[in-house]
């Protein structure tokens, strides 16, 4: 059985380090490589129903290292590597700028939820850092830890619930099945 009831509607996903592997300030997207079993979680999300979004911070483009339209080229190669998603909620905001879209704040996550006509506390949000589970948290979302190599001990053991992986974090969820 799956820690959560009822399960969420819809789930949220972080993009670098969660979905694709994290390359920094990535602009190319022949450099976009899928984290391991991703593209079956989400195929298996798909399957049942479940609405999927991604919510990610691209402070490349607010730092002038990145422009939107490398970034939406990216965003593309992740499409073309996992499938369509529901929804894109993107903060180009560099740190500092005073928004309430980049993570750790809620507006990403508030925004996806509304553009999926569901309120926040009907959707999870799935990421590698604390961020991720805090921003899930402002916004009165469900929050999952996938840890790698960049999640600090701290947040691991900040987190409510982590997950050893994608698969293990939809276990989390729903249930093993």
């Amino acid at each position: 059985m799956g820690i959560f009831r009822p399960p969420p509607r819809a789930v949220l996903f972080d993009r670098d380090g969660t979905l694709i592997v994290d390359v920094p300030y990535n602009a190319d997207p022949a450099r976009v490589w899928p984290m391991p079993g991703a593209a079956e979680v989400l195929a298996g999300l798909r399957r049942s129903g479940v609405p999927i979004g991604v919510i990610t911070n691209q402070s490349g483009i607010g730092r002038g290292l990145l422009s939107a339209d490398e970034v939406a080229g990216v965003n593309a190669a992740v499409e073309d590597l996992l499938g369509p998603f529901d929804v894109w909620e993107i903060c180009p905001h560099a740190p500092g700028f005073g928004c309430i879209c980049r993570k750790p704040r809620p507006g990403m996550v508030l925004r996806a939820s509304r553009r999926l006509g569901l309120d926040p506390v009907e959707v999870a949000v799935i990421g590698d850092i604390g961020i991720d589970m805090r921003a899930a948290a402002a916004a009165g979302a469900r929050g999952v830890l996938v840890p790698t190599v960049v999640t600090r001990a701290e947040e691991t053991a900040a987190a409510k619930f982590v997950a050893r992986d994608l698969a293990g974090a939809v276990d989390l969820l729903w249930g093993p099945g």
